[in-house]
């Protein structure tokens, strides 16, 4: 008799014990703290999870846990995501993590989020949107805390880089409740007075919390409708807020914003010296061509000098007026011997004579004319109604005014000799003597 049973093998369990916990499970959030934490060469943290009476082992593997902005520390109080499963090889239950925060931030860090993906699907991120920065700005405004060390460092690089540059401060809370409407209405403010350039909101580093006012959605939509570009410089490199994103550029610190929207004024002041120094030589260079040029048109003036060119012309008149005088001598002379000798001529043939022979041969040529002419229209007629005789007699239109009909394919109009060329359905015509006729072959009889 044969056990309807099924034995497991370890494996088998193990396997079978981590897709349900897998499937029963899936992604979970936890909070708790943090102990055992483990950082191996491999990039992989190892850590527990517990509370006053129990604990769970974790993974927190390298592609995920190098995400973090912060680091965690053991005793720390944490709020993590990841999904139930088991280490099969040994059976041990664990928590794979994909997400880690401290404790206490999770509700401002999701309002964030859902804050920053409304904000991105109403379009206030778009790079279309941004203003261009001056290239250098005639007036700055600072809206920031006038106590805080935000002020001093911004002051400190605009000052250093470029202190021809007047600003303006549009003093303001950043921390706190009331802050976000105070940076509101400071924008507002610089907007209305228009009196910078380019505006910096900056503040020093801080938790999420303090960092919140700048996270607040009203005042993303006023930075969006600023008409004044605005530089952000919010908090240490890693803090990333909603305003950072809707800002026409935005700076990872304070300093770092004031040194974005003015030139360094030594660099410049190499270029202006480098550009003096361009424009220098070049100016050397033109007046040296032009002094060249004056030099040459002084040399070539010399040369072809009016009053010298006067003598030469005047010399060469003088050579061309004898040439022609002695040329109209010549001609006067030749014109003399040909007009005697054309008279001559004259004198010896009488007009007279001549006339009668030119008439005479005139008519002999008229009486010539008009019997070739005579012969050669009764020849044209003879040849004509010959030829017109051959072609009525060839001719096909007087085979059909006999009662014949030509037959032709309607597609290709080709003439028809045989039945067998047509077939039953085609399309013919047929030219009869006056008219044709379009018809359908119905049958075909060889």
């Amino acid at each position: 008799m044969t056990s309807s049973k099924h034995i497991f093998s370890v494996s088998e369990l193990n396997a079978s014990a981590k897709l349900a916990l897998e499937q029963e499970f899936g992604l979970v959030w936890l909070e708790a703290e943090l102990s055992n934490l483990s950082r191996p060469a491999s990039g992989h943290w190892y850590f527990s999870l517990k509370d006053k009476k129990a604990q769970i082992r974790c993974a927190f593997f390298k592609g995920r846990n190098r995400l973090l902005n912060f680091s965690p520390e053991d005793g720390q109080q944490l709020l993590v995501r990841g999904r139930v499963s088991l280490y099969e090889p040994r059976g041990d239950y664990q928590l794979i993590v994909d997400h880690m925060e401290p404790a206490g931030v999770g509700d401002l860090q999701k309002a964030y989020e859902e804050i920053k993906q409304r904000l991105h699907e109403s379009g206030l991120f778009d790079e279309q949107h941004k203003l261009e920065l001056p290239a250098i700005p005639c007036q700055i405004g600072l809206v920031t805390s006038p106590s805080g060390a935000a002020i001093r460092d911004a002051l400190h690089v605009l000052q250093r880089r470029f202190p021809l540059v007047p600003v303006v401060v549009y003093p303001t809370m950043v921390q706190g409740e009331a802050a976000a409407g105070q940076i509101i209405e400071a924008i507002k403010c610089a907007e209305q007075r228009n009196e910078c350039d380019v505006l910096l909101l900056v503040r020093g580093g801080g938790s999420l919390e303090d960092l919140w006012p700048f996270n607040n959605e009203q005042l993303a939509r006023t930075i969006f409708d600023c008409t004044i570009p605005i530089v952000t410089g919010i908090g240490h490199e890693i803090d990333t807020t909603i305003a950072d994103f809707v800002a026409d550029t935005r700076a990872p610190t304070p300093s770092a914003a004031a040194e974005i929207i003015v030139p360094d004024g030594t660099d410049l002041e190499i270029s202006i010296q480098q550009l003096q120094t361009r424009l220098t030589k070049q100016m050397e260079g033109r007046l040296r061509n032009s002094s060249q040029h004056l030099d040459w048109y002084m040399r070539h003036l010399q040369q072809f000098h009016p009053g010298k060119q006067l003598s030469i012309q005047r010399a060469r008149l003088k050579l061309l007026s004898r040439h022609l005088l002695n040329a109209m001598r010549l001609k006067l002379n030749n014109q003399n011997h040909a007009a005697k000798q054309l008279n001559s001529r004259i004198q010896s043939r009488s007009p007279v004579n001549l006339i009668m022979q030119y008439r005479d041969k005139t008519q002999a040529f008229n009486r010539l004319i008009r019997h070739k002419m005579t012969n050669t229209l009764e020849l044209a007629r003879y040849r004509l109604d010959n030829s017109a005789h051959a072609l009525n007699t060839v001719s096909p239109i007087a085979t059909l005014s006999r009662g014949y009909s030509i037959s032709r394919q309607l597609n290709t109009r080709t003439p028809v000799k045989l039945a067998s060329e047509f077939t039953k359905g085609e399309m013919m015509e047929t030219q009869l003597a006056r008219g044709k006729v379009i018809s359908k072959v119905e049958s075909i009889d060889d």
